[in-house]
């Protein structure tokens, strides 16, 4: 039997926006990444390392100065449960997480168990867990043939429990065979260069070197302030290595946003789709603008409440979500 393949939908967003800019002069830089490899192969339990750190570019010209640094090391079960975890700095709550699944129950118990460092790196990082173990097997599409048969994950009643969680899985929409079922060589991608700078060295925190079937989801959140304005310049990525030594990614974002100083509200926001898998993809970001008058350090919550279903995209909601920490690393600014 021949396989059905629609016809590709275009405009889909597939250029990336490249290496990180240079660091301003007084602003402070956050970088995340969260690299996940199968040592035992597809299928099997595989390790995530999450990387974070807060870095301040003074303003008179003075060397970088690192606010705060963080890392983790997790095992993931196939099903997305937290079978280890170790973190640096320790936490006395992550006894709580193990056993943990990944999304709305790891994040409550991240709350539970670690919500006293909110705002921080390693909350952060820990935070992505549940949408970088979400995506991460995504990179086994570059190195394995015929990946719904070979996966154990493929049975049509859970790949059509896709449907309408976003924007991009919207019914009817280019993610869907005729008979609902998700398909994904309609998947669109584009190959990345590094996220680093290449006239600074510090433009990112520490990342190695990526081979075999390995994912990275990686963030960059830079704030500085100009009068009353906090202005931010944020970007995302999920990318993964390729069998030819290069990258590819199926996820990229900027997005531009003024805060009020004074009050921490959301005065504008401009989200703008780089790489993403669908032609209906896109349209996420034109709904983001809804959160504009809302409180910033209430993005967490709020975005899950306003930017629901078809109304978001899960790794554009990701990245609005992870803004929430503006404010508090605004303060640090002085």
């Amino acid at each position: 039997m021949t396989a059905f393949v629609k016809p590709q939908q275009f405009p889909i967003a597939r250029t990336s926006a490249g290496h990180a800019p240079l660091r301003r002069p007084g602003s402070i830089r956050r970088t995340t990444s969260i690299d996940s490899d199968w040592p035992e192969g597809w299928g099997k339990p595989w390790e995530m390392i999450g990387r974070a750190r807060d870095l301040y570019t003074p303003a008179d010209g003075s060397p970088a100065q690192v606010l705060a640094a963080a890392q983790f090391r997790l095992m993931s079960s196939p099903q997305r449960e937290i079978m280890s975890l170790e973190t640096d700095p320790d936490h006395p709550g992550v006894p709580g997480m193990i056993g943990v699944r990944a999304g709305a129950a790891s994040r409550g118990a991240l709350v539970e168990h670690m919500g006293d460092i909110v705002g921080t790196p390693l909350f952060q990082v820990l935070d992505d867990f549940a949408g970088a173990s979400l995506v991460a097997g995504w990179i086994w599409t570059r190195w394995m043939d015929n990946w719904h048969e070979r996966t154990g994950d493929g049975s049509k009643l859970a790949r059509r429990s896709m449907v309408a969680i976003c924007t991009g899985f919207a019914p009817g929409g280019s993610a869907f065979a005729p008979d609902g079922v998700t398909f994904n060589p309609n998947q669109s991608s584009a190959e990345v260069g590094p996220l680093e700078h290449p006239d600074d060295p510090l433009s990112w925190h520490t990342m190695p070197f990526q081979k075999g079937p390995q994912k990275r989801r990686s963030r960059r959140i830079d704030l500085w302030r100009e009068g009353d304005v906090i202005r931010v310049d944020a970007a995302f990525q999920d990318s993964g290595s390729t069998p030819d030594g290069g990258r590819v990614a199926v996820h990229e974002y900027r997005v531009y946003a003024e805060v009020a100083a004074a009050t921490g509200e959301l005065l504008s926001l401009q989200a703008l789709p780089m790489i993403l898998p669908y032609a209906e993809c896109p349209g996420a970001s034109v709904k983001a603008s809804r959160l504009v008058g809302t409180q910033t350090a209430d993005l967490r919550q709020t975005v899950i409440d306003e930017l629901r279903s078809t109304l978001g995209c899960t790794h554009l909601n990701d990245v609005l979500r992870a803004l929430a920490d503006v404010p508090a690393l605004a303060r640090q600014l002085g």
